[in-house]
């Protein structure tokens, strides 16, 4: 089902249920299965090497009760592709078969859970930051080279390529800055009117983004594209969301879109994570850790995030099944 200019796609599941459930992890899933995503593609090697590796992750996702499967593209851009000896073709059809091979899963899902014709899950198309392209951790901390007409350039042919296999909805995720989200939104209204999207940004602590520009003043300067339905945060610690959550509240009524990680410390100079509690990241894109006795469980805070306005919640990098599954069990609770 293609995204249309007059409705928003997340609005079938919000307007049922008292949130919409995000999917978890994909990397780390695939990272559980024997994957080695130590690789400057991450997760969108396995498209070419194991597909079905990818279908049964977001199959497992769809099982354990979420509405939306964000695709295996978030790494996955043709200048990285091109740059692994893939002609354009063939580095368009592979971002192509990311948004395919979710929708394989969900038709798998849908044919074993027919209840759920009515209201299907949804298709995301994941669209990461300039920084993920880059691999060198500047996803969280902004400061690209590039001006917004580059940021332009370079997300044009995929959006183009993605749109083209028809996904429900735009993920435009982990975005460090202002800059790059208005490159895109500029990009969705002038060359892609009919796509819809969220926008989700990575921030530092409880009320900036990576680069330390207030969220509020970020959330102001794409509230008003009509076709940015949702605007949130992913990849940030749990102890940091309530707080962005207000933020942004205070700034648009729009869906708002948290999928948090587990609150482990993740260095993207050297690409591990520790075990701990929360994490903020400096200007440099260093996590430091603190807070080690925080709750790390998703639907344990779920109840203040829906207090604080959030309308979609899920879970980024080291969160799982179980996490999606437990937030599915809260939900069902909540009526």
């Amino acid at each position: 089902m293609p995204a249309d200019a007059t409705r928003n796609p997340l609005s079938a599941i919000t307007a049922q249920q008292p949130f919409l459930i995000v999917d978890g992890a994909l990397a780390t899933e695939l990272e559980r299965a024997g994957f080695d995503l130590n690789d400057s593609l991450w997760s969108a090697r396995v498209l070419a090497d194991e597909p079905q590796a990818i279908v049964d992750v977001h199959r497992a996702y769809f099982e354990a009760g979420a509405d939306v499967a964000t695709t295996a593209s978030y790494q996955a851009t043709l200048e990285g592709l091109m740059a692994r000896s893939l002609s354009e073709t063939q580095a368009s059809a592979l971002i192509q078969r990311s948004v395919t091979l979710a929708a394989q899963a969900r038709s798998e899902y849908l044919a074993a859970h027919p209840e759920r014709l009515d209201c299907p899950p949804l298709v995301a198309a994941s669209v990461g930051p300039y920084g993920a392209y880059l691999a060198d951790g500047s996803e969280y901390r902004g400061g690209y080279a590039l001006d917004r007409a580059g940021l332009r350039d370079f997300h044009r042919a995929r959006l183009a390529t993605l749109l083209d296999a028809k996904p429900d909805i735009l993920a435009v995720e982990t975005l460090p800055c202002t800059e790059e989200a208005l490159a895109v939104c500029d990009l969705l209204r002038d060359d892609f009117p009919t796509a819809r999207a969220w926008i989700a940004f990575s921030a530092r602590n409880a009320t900036e983004l990576s680069d330390g520009t207030p969220i509020r003043e970020a959330v102001r300067a794409i509230a008003n594209y009509e076709q940015v339905v949702a605007i949130g945060v992913n990849c940030t610690a749990l102890e940091h969301i309530e707080s962005l959550v207000r933020e942004i509240r205070g700034e648009t009524d729009k869906d708002i879109v948290i999928y948090p990680n587990s609150g482990e410390v993740y260095d993207p100079v050297t690409k591990t994570w520790s075990a701990a509690c929360a994490v903020s990241v400096d200007a440099d894109g260093h996590g430091s850790e603190h807070g080690s006795d925080h709750d790390h469980d998703l639907a344990g805070w779920t109840p203040r995030w829906l207090a604080a306005g959030a309308t979609a919640i899920g879970g980024c990098c080291r969160t799982g099944p179980d996490d999606i599954r437990a937030l599915a069990d809260l939900r069902k609770a909540l009526g």
